[in-house]
């Protein structure tokens, strides 16, 4: 007797490897215990909020005690906290955003989703940089969108842009990137996103319809050694940003998002009014009021990251170490190495679970080939990990 549509069975079948690596950590520290379970599979965010944050929460006791002091308000969000979400956004994102631009969403996964819904019409497709984030093709394919993965350019993974175009049809509706991107590391420059730019304006003209370019910026906050994440929205006039405060306030769990219009759009207020109406109607309604409150009080401030900086430093040292190749990562807290020898992604998995290290093979981002790490865990785990990297990557070359 089938409980569930076809579509999702197939989904709970192929479910994301992240999550069943999470589980196997579960059973691993039952075994083993917690200390000798070196886990990298998740990217939860492991930071303390900034103190405006700690302190907004405490001024909101009294706040919520008045009448409808947890109720409802527009379903776009507040009209302050979009008003200096927006001021804030303009200095980050180079273009002249009011709160008449703004959605505030249920993170960025909520506003993916709301403007997927907004803009697909089932059959079209959604072109992406492969590897990529997996919840993209469960996004798009909610609305009946097909997500069409083009393979980018190891081992720096910058942008395949004669595959993008060639890739592009009368079906494609959007192309999302994610810079800096989940689970390589790698910030797209400046150069190559306006020659991606060149590419969508002439598409567009061809086919008499925007080709939408989507932002996913959840890990704009964190660059390393200097680097910089340009500004999309002054560079293509259909371009849109979807943000979130998930890791840059330390507030996944509130679940506090956006979705930003390029005030150059022709009609912008169209594909507003379109995106505030998805959110609604969705079940979504309106992003959870704590959360505006709190990501509005903390605009301009962040979590501090630096932790990050010296788990970066000494994981490119053990997976040197191992004799891993990797790329050094431009931001986020993720690397993306190589699998050594030639076994595959899912093979070293399992090898560095036989030594209590979890990772995730690069196939579940569309890169075979690959595994990723997440550096959201206490720097001990690092040196605990160190044996076990060697010895599961000379069992994958032979030795």
């Amino acid at each position: 007797m089938q409980l569930v549509s076809s579509q999702i069975e197939t989904y709970l079948a192929n479910s994301s490897m992240i999550r069943r690596m999470f589980e196997a950590g579960i059973e691993l520290r039952k075994k083993y215990g917690n200390d000798a379970v070196c886990d990298f599979s998740l990217g939860n965010p492991d930071l303390t909020p900034p103190q405006a944050v700690i302190d907004k929460m405490q001024a909101l006791v009294a706040e919520v005690a008045k009448p409808a002091g947890l109720g409802y308000m527009p379903n776009a969000g507040y009209a302050d906290a979009r008003a200096d979400l927006a001021a804030y956004l303009v200095k980050e994102q180079e273009s002249p955003l009011t709160a008449n631009h703004l959605v505030l969403t249920v993170g960025a996964a909520g506003g993916l989703n709301a403007f997927f819904r907004a803009i697909l019409t089932p059959g079209e497709e959604v072109i992406c940089p492969a590897p990529y984030f997996v919840e993209y093709g469960f996004y798009a394919g909610n609305y009946g969108g097909v997500l069409k993965p083009v393979k980018s350019i190891a081992p720096a993974f910058h942008l395949d842009l004669a595959g993008i175009e060639a890739a592009i049809t009368e079906k494609t509706r959007a192309i999302i990137i994610n810079s800096p991107n989940n689970p390589t590391g790698v910030i797209y420059s400046k150069e190559e996103l306006v020659s991606l730019a060149a590419i969508l304006e002439k598409a567009t003209a061809r086919y008499g319809r925007p080709i939408y370019l989507i932002s996913d910026e959840p890990y704009r906050f964190l660059a390393f050694d200097g680097a910089t994440v340009p500004a999309m929205l002054p560079l293509y006039p259909y371009s849109v940003v979807i943000g979130s405060f998930s890791k840059n306030l330390a507030l996944a769990g509130e679940r506090i998002g956006y979705v930003a219009v390029n005030p150059q759009m022709p009609d912008c207020q169209q594909l507003v009014a379109a995106v505030t109406l998805t959110n609604r109607i969705l079940g979504y309604v309106n992003a959870p009021c704590i959360g505006q409150r709190l990501m509005q009080a903390a605009l301009g401030t962040s979590a501090d990251a630096t932790a990050y900086i010296s788990r970066r430093r000494k994981m490119a040292q053990v997976l040197t170490e191992a004799g891993i190749e990797f790329t050094l990562p431009m931001g986020t807290f993720y690397f993306f190495p190589k699998v050594p020898g030639t076994v595959s992604d899912k093979q070293f998995v399992e090898m560095l679970t036989e030594q209590c290290i979890l990772a995730v093979p690069g196939s579940g981002f569309g890169y075979p080939g690959y595994i990723r790490l997440a550096l959201c865990v206490d720097e001990k785990f690092i040196d605990t990990a160190r044996p076990g990297f060697i010895k599961a990557a000379a069992k994958a070359r032979g030795n």
